[in-house]
């Protein structure tokens, strides 16, 4: 189903604004304190480029992929936001840097969901 990923696309990228302006407004004394508000920006930020993938990947899909595809390539991006930002968030407002091995679970995730993506804009070009 095409229309769950453009609908999930738009939820984190309305949930990457309010986490990014939460995180410069009511964590600011949090993150000083931590150092790393550098590690939360770079949530946020992994956050809003892969929702505008996830609605791109949607609106794409609309003339081109099978469904199948465009559940994968969803799932990677979703769960790579949630895994990558995710442990990033964390690790910047608790400064546990154990979350930092968890991170590149979500990175590789996000590499995975472009290489789909890329396969099936071939795939379709044939």
């Amino acid at each position: 189903m095409r229309f769950p990923w453009l609908l999930i696309g738009i939820l984190f990228a309305a949930a990457g604004v309010g986490i990014g302006a939460f995180g410069a407004h009511g964590l600011r004394d949090t993150l000083a304190a931590t150092g790393r508000a550098d590690n939360f920006e770079t949530g946020v930020k992994y956050q809003m480029y892969h929702a505008l993938a996830l609605i791109a990947v949607a609106i794409w899909a609309q003339r081109t992929t099978p469904e199948a595809s465009v559940t994968w390539i969803g799932v990677c991006f979703a769960a790579g936001i949630v895994i990558f930002s995710g442990s990033l968030y964390i690790l910047a407002v608790t400064n546990v840097t154990k979350w930092g091995m968890v991170t590149p679970i979500g990175g590789v995730l996000f590499l995975v969901g472009w290489g789909l993506w890329a396969w099936q804009a071939i795939r379709s070009e044939s």
